[in-house]
Order: structure tokens, then C-alpha cells, then sequence
């Protein structure tokens, strides 16, 4: 009788789960993406406010205590409530994994995707583990946002995809145009890890007692500025030539050419304020925004081929872009 049941229950709940992409799949899609992007800014707060070791042992905060204790104070709280983000976005990535089981063949894309955040979940937990048992290495504390930063792509293309039919896809851009779109991308990149870079070198350490890299921070500056001024100006190209030929991708293009103007401008003024904590957080935050941005402007390059333009329209892109060079 107790089988029957157990049957009859699990029947019910595999019934329940989604039979085809639907709204609770891209709500969960959603909230991926955005408790990916929030962590950084919890993450951030914890080393700008010097909370870094806050709870200086992993996995428990203190010795005997998975709880901070009354004696670690606000910087404990801090600390937990990272760590307490950390549970939170895997919850959500084992909702995904579930809403997705039953599409895991008709919709595998999705559910590796979702298998594979799940797993990034554990590996991040994993690195902010070391990173406390180092004493807030700056290398490993860099390699940590680095990861994050893939986290958020991971969700976005998750996001991307969720509202599209399976199957192959095709570029329905001209192929200069994807040319461009790339080298922006890695542009990004090269931004961002010098970024990255900039910080481990420079006050914010997380702790009073955490070491540095020992580079020039001033420099850095420098060499991180010069190729967010280069993502900004290939950025511009990219607008100019996606609305001149009437591209589907450029209102995408806006948007990450807004998000880059932003991070210019907090750039800006955290290096002529003395990098106050609150802009150098919303800077790294603006960094995971600008990573999402150009995930989905190079996912946007393709569409599924059942709904690219037909080869007539295409052929007159192509002319049209030619005519422009």
C-alpha cells in the first residue's frame, strides 16, 4: 500500500513539473541571472567593509559555530550573509534542475546549463572556502570574481535561451558585423580582468591583516582604463553599424553602450575620490551588468533557423553592409 502511494506521489509531482518551457521556467531563469549579479554586490560589501574574515574558518563560521558569534560583530554578519546568498542561488539552480528535468532531452541546451550553474554554485562555495583558509590570497580572491563573472554569462545565456525554440541556429548578422561584436567581447574581457587586477592591488583588501599583489596600483589604473575606452569606441562602431543596416541586435548594442557609459563614469569618479567603498561595490556590480550586456548581444548575432531572415533579406544585408565599408 505504502509503495502504491509513494508511486502515486511521485507520478504526481513528475505530472506537475513543466512538459514545456512555461512560465516558471523563465521566472527561475530570472532569478538566476539576478542572485548571480546581487552576490557580487554582497561579495563586495564584504571586503569593503574590511568583513573579509568576518568568519575566519570555512565552512563553519567559528570554530564549533556555523553561525557567527556574538564576539565577530557586524563584520560576522556580513560575512554570513554572503555565505547565506551562497545557499539562496543554489536553491534556485536546484529549481531549475528540476523544473527542466522533464524537458532534459527535448530541451538538453537548458538543462546542462542548468546542471552546470548548479555545479558552479558548489565550485564558488568551494574557492570562497580557500579564500578564507588563505587569509584573503588577492589572487584567489581575483580568481573568485572571475568565476562569478562566468557565473552571470552562464545565467544569461540561460535567460537567452529560455525564450527560444530548440535546435541549430544561424548567424543573421553580416559576418563583419559578428566579427566586430567579437572583438568587443574579448575587448570586455581584457577590461575587466585588468579591472580585476587593479583591485587585488589596491586599498580595499577585505581585512586589515590581508596582503596585496604588490603592483603598481596607479598604473593598473592606467592599463585598465585604456581598453574600457577601446570596448567603448569598437562599442560605438558596432551601434553605427547595426542601425544604419537596420539589425535586429542593435537595441541590445544601446543597451550595452549605456551600461559601458556608466561604468566610465563611476570608474572616473572612484579614481578622483579616493575610491570610496560604495562606488568601487557599484563598479563591480556594473561589471557583472556590462558581462550580461555582452553575452546577449553576441547570443543575439544568431537566431534559430526557422525564424532567420530568408536568404533574399539576408543577401541585401550583406549588400547593404558592403556598401557602408
Amino acid at each position: 500500500m505504502s509503495k502504491t502511494v509513494g508511486a502515486e506521489a511521485v507520478n504526481s509531482i513528475y505530472q506537475w513539473l513543466p512538459s514545456s518551457i512555461d512560465a516558471r521556467i523563465r521566472v527561475v531563469a530570472w532569478l538566476s541571472l539576478v542572485s548571480e549579479i546581487v552576490i557580487v554586490g554582497t561579495g563586495g560589501a564584504v571586503r569593503l567593509t574590511g568583513s573579509g574574515l568576518g568568519c575566519p574558518t570555512w565552512p563553519s563560521c567559528v570554530p564549533g559555530s556555523l553561525v557567527p558569534t556574538q564576539e565577530m560583530g557586524l563584520h560576522g554578519v556580513i560575512e554570513f550573509g554572503n555565505r547565506l546568498m551562497t545557499g539562496l542561488i543554489g536553491i534556485i539552480a536546484i529549481a531549475a534542475v528540476v523544473l527542466l528535468w522533464r524537458l532534459r532531452k527535448e530541451r538538453k541546451d537548458l538543462f546542462v546549463l542548468a546542471v552546470i550553474l548548479g555545479g558552479g554554485v558548489l565550485a564558488q562555495a568551494l574557492v570562497g572556502g580557500v579564500t578564507v583558509w588563505t587569509g584573503l590570497n588577492p589572487f584567489i580572491v581575483g580568481f573568485h570574481f572571475t568565476a562569478s563573472l562566468i557565473m552571470v554569462c552562464l545565467a544569461t545565456v540561460l535567460v537567452h535561451r529560455v525564450y527560444l525554440a530548440p535546435g541549430p541556429r544561424a548567424l543573421i548578422v553580416p559576418v563583419g558585423v559578428a566579427g566586430l561584436a567579437h572583438a568587443t567581447s574579448f575587448v570586455v574581457a581584457l577590461t575587466v580582468m585588468m579591472g580585476v587586477l587593479t583591485t587585488a592591488s589596491g586599498p580595499h583588501s577585505g581585512d586589515a591583516a590581508a596582503g596585496r599583489t604588490g603592483f603598481n596600483a596607479e598604473l593598473l589604473e592606467h592599463l585598465h582604463a585604456w581598453p574600457g575606452y577601446a570596448t567603448l569606441a569598437l562599442t560605438i562602431m558596432l551601434l553605427v553599424a547595426s542601425v544604419r543596416i537596420k539589425l535586429r541586435v542593435h537595441s541590445f548594442i544601446v543597451t550595452l553602450l549605456m551600461i559601458e557609459l556608466l561604468q566610465i563614469v563611476v570608474g572616473l569618479l572612484q579614481a578622483n575620490l579616493g575610491l570610496p567603498p560604495v562606488l568601487v561595490g557599484l563598479h563591480m556590480v556594473l561589471a557583472c551588468v556590462l558581462a550580461a550586456a555582452m553575452t546577449a548581444v553576441v547570443l543575439n548575432l544568431k537566431a534559430p533557423i526557422g525564424i532567420t531572415p530568408d536568404a533574399t533579406e539576408l543577401a541585401n544585408t550583406n549588400e547593404v553592409s558592403s556598401r557602408h565599408r
